[in-house]
């Protein structure tokens, strides 16, 4: 009993059952299973399932830009999340490497697109809602992909962003703003667009599309497929770093808790700071801090940098060669970077397919924001 210094009371002792006098002991109505000829054992009541308690990503490409990111996400081998697609074109829909699929606004648009006008994506989307949560109702983070300028990215993506926040779902835009020869009506719906996301989603994150032209400008190898290819990778790269802490096993794991703090300081009050995704690998000397290097520095999201970034999440991944030395220098590169009251939350894990190799990756939120 208590203060009885371990020793059971005669009370304590009704807690436990002779198997031969055991009557039904149930536990949320299901009925004990006992065993042991008669020997005591304790009654316990029966757990939830460990997987109950994995937390559960979700990724959704919205319009055709959102299902070309789905489509690299899913010929690239991710893992451990759930893809969704949904679209206001009946075509763009059938090409989805997803069997998860939802036709947005089929009496209104017919399948047929919503034409560039984002009150017609909005209006398909409001009309598909229920339909949307049923397959992200369960969900503890969300990924929205889409592509800011045209209809359906434009107008469907921040309604279905209002309907995670209502439900209290963690989520993070990842979107793309249009080329410059797109022109001015495109670029102003864009705007419009990112304003009315910016306004329910935790974190976005934006890359330019003209970027890749820069890019692309004096190099002759990088052909207009792989220019995509290259954007689509900040998506990958986001989900994957966020998958690995905290759902592959690993050498050190974060908890989900400490995903969502990182997530949610971008937003200060009713001011939205600006977040960057990066993975960068390397090999040789130094290859720990030269793939930390690499994923500071990405180019599709324009003149955004760590520097005064209020939270971020750093992944270092490697083979059985992988040293604790490299571990820290690659940690303390990027640390660098922030303030000292940054959030700043890091796991590790093995990857023999990465041996000779070290990948860095960092999802940095919270940019241009101020302490407060």
């Amino acid at each position: 009993g208590e203060g009885s210094g371990g020793l059971a009371s005669d009370d304590e002792y009704e807690e436990y059952i002779e198997y031969d006098e055991v009557e039904e002991y149930a536990s949320e109505g299901e009925e004990a299973d006992a065993t042991g000829g008669g020997s005591y054992m304790a009654a316990r009541p029966a757990f939830p399932s460990i997987a109950e308690f994995i937390p559960k990503i979700s990724v959704v490409g919205v319009g055709g830009a959102g299902g070309n990111a789905v489509n690299h996400m899913i010929t690239g081998g991710m893992a451990g999340v759930d893809f969704l697609v949904c679209n206001t074109d009946s075509q763009a829909l059938a090409q989805s490497l997803t069997p998860n699929r939802v036709q947005l606004g089929q009496e209104l648009t017919r399948g047929l697109g919503a034409g560039s006008k984002p009150e017609v994506g909005r209006a398909a989307t409001e009309a598909h809602l229920e339909e949307l949560l049923s397959h992200l109702g369960s969900s503890h983070l969300v990924f929205l992909a889409a592509g800011m300028g045209g209809g359906t990215g434009t107008g469907a993506t921040p309604v279905i962003a209002r309907a995670l926040k209502e439900e209290g779902i963690l989520s993070v835009a990842v979107v793309s703003n249009p080329f410059k020869f797109e022109g001015r009506v495109r670029a102003r719906s864009a705007a419009q667009g990112l304003a009315e996301l910016e306004e329910h989603v935790d974190t976005m994150i934006v890359t330019h599309n003209q970027r890749l032209i820069e890019m692309a400008s004096g190099n002759d190898t990088l052909h207009f497929v792989d220019a995509f290819v290259l954007s689509d990778e900040v998506l990958h790269t986001g989900v994957r770093t966020i998958s690995d802490l905290i759902v592959r096993p690993g050498l050190i794991n974060l908890d989900f808790g400490d995903v969502q703090t990182v997530l949610r300081s971008s937003r200060q009050g009713d001011f939205m700071g600006k977040a960057l995704m990066g993975t960068g690998e390397a090999s040789g000397t130094d290859r720990a801090v030269a793939a930390a290097k690499i994923a500071t520095e990405n180019p599709l999201l324009g003149d955004v940098s760590l520097e005064n970034a209020m939270g971020i999440l750093i992944n270092i991944a490697g083979g059985s060669d992988l040293t604790m030395q490299e571990v820290e220098s690659a940690a303390m590169f990027v640390q660098g970077f922030v303030d000292e009251d940054a959030d700043v939350v890091w796991g590790a894990h093995q990857d023999e397919a990465l041996t000779g190799r070290v990948r860095v990756s960092i999802v940095a939120t919270g940019l241009g924001l101020t302490y407060e």
